[in-house]
């Protein structure tokens, strides 16, 4: 009788311990969060926000520190680090993501969407729902969608004005085979490389160009050593706020919904960042005597991307519908 009890009492107080635990886990969740960018950048004030109200939506039971200028790592391996659990939160451009989710290709083909106004609209609908699916089977909660604007052409040589002055250049492009296949249908040479690394690549003559929207090309100085910006709007590209699917499930469901809320209420305020920080950075640019051309019509441009689209397709056939989807939003 007394083992009994005696068994009875350890069990209880060992069941009583594990709640406790499991409890504390729970009390508060003290993330890490991955960013790329320099601490004022519409999308590191976007994080900051983030963690604020999740912060204050959870009753203090979520926080984050994020760290800026990938101190913790470049975008590919942090990418990995969230899918493991290791960084429990990032924001990533969809570029990169699809070499871990190919469905994620879809918003990487050039020319897929309209205007930005078109890819918001798409990635806050049914489209974006089914993206976000595909990135948590391999680990990255989606829980906001950022902007990233327009990418156009920049170099060290001449203006880019039709597929053709292209050709012969060496251009950094992010690490992902649709890109590297987007170069090349010009007759460029693709050279992927880190983002930290372009600068001094441009300046020494390692590449002659690269591609990216106008605050990037801004805040990063890359158009102090590559003066062509041509506006070739050939990406629009959202960014994904996701956190780790191991760090997701650790929180209640009520706990989830406070921190989805706080995502999208970031992103909103990101997204109006952003367009103002557009309008600034070109007017930067323009005034430190960047030369900067027009380009009217994209279709040469566009039709050099039937091979990129083919391949893509050949490689992940469950972008064809997606693809006929996002062309059929209005």
């Amino acid at each position: 009788m007394m083992k009994t009890m005696i068994a009875r009492c350890a069990t209880t107080a060992a069941g009583t311990a594990l709640a406790l635990v499991m409890m504390a886990g729970a009390a508060q969740a003290e993330w890490r969060g991955w960013n790329i960018h320099p601490p004022e950048y519409p999308v590191s004030v976007g994080m900051e926000k983030f963690a604020e109200l999740a912060k204050e939506k959870t009753g203090g039971r979520v926080t984050g520190k994020v760290y800026h200028s990938a101190v913790l790592g470049d975008q590919s391996d942090a990418i990995s680090q969230v899918q493991l659990g290791a960084i429990d939160f990032g924001e990533f451009n969809m570029g990169p993501l699809g070499t871990a989710v190919p469905e994620a290709n879809v918003v990487s083909l050039p020319f897929i969407f309209r205007s930005v106004d078109h890819m918001h609209k798409v990635m806050d609908g049914p489209v974006g729902d089914k993206l976000a699916a595909a990135l948590e089977k391999k680990g990255l909660v989606a829980l906001a969608w950022y902007d990233s604007g327009a990418r156009s052409f920049y170099n060290t040589k001449k203006p880019i004005t039709t597929p053709n002055d292209m050709k012969g250049m060496k251009m950094r492009v992010m690490n992902n085979t649709l890109f590297v296949g987007m170069v090349e249908s010009m007759g460029g040479n693709a050279t992927p490389m880190p983002y930290s690394d372009v600068y001094q690549s441009l300046k020494t003559g390692v590449i002659d160009g690269a591609e990216n929207n106008w605050p990037s090309y801004e805040s990063s100085n890359h158009y102090e050593v590559a003066g062509y910006y041509s506006l070739t709007e050939h990406l629009i590209l959202p960014e994904c706020l996701c956190v780790s699917k191991a760090s997701w499930s650790r929180l209640s469901a009520e706990d989830q919904k406070a921190v989805r809320e706080a995502a999208r209420e970031s992103a909103t305020l990101q997204r109006k960042l952003w367009a103002d920080r557009e309008a600034k950075s070109r007017e930067l640019i323009e005034k430190a005597g960047g030369k900067i051309n027009e380009i009217t019509n994209k279709v040469p441009f566009q039709t050099q991307m039937v091979a990129v689209y083919e391949d893509a397709i050949k490689k992940t056939p469950a972008l064809k519908d997606l693809i006929a989807e996002i062309k059929a939003v209005q």
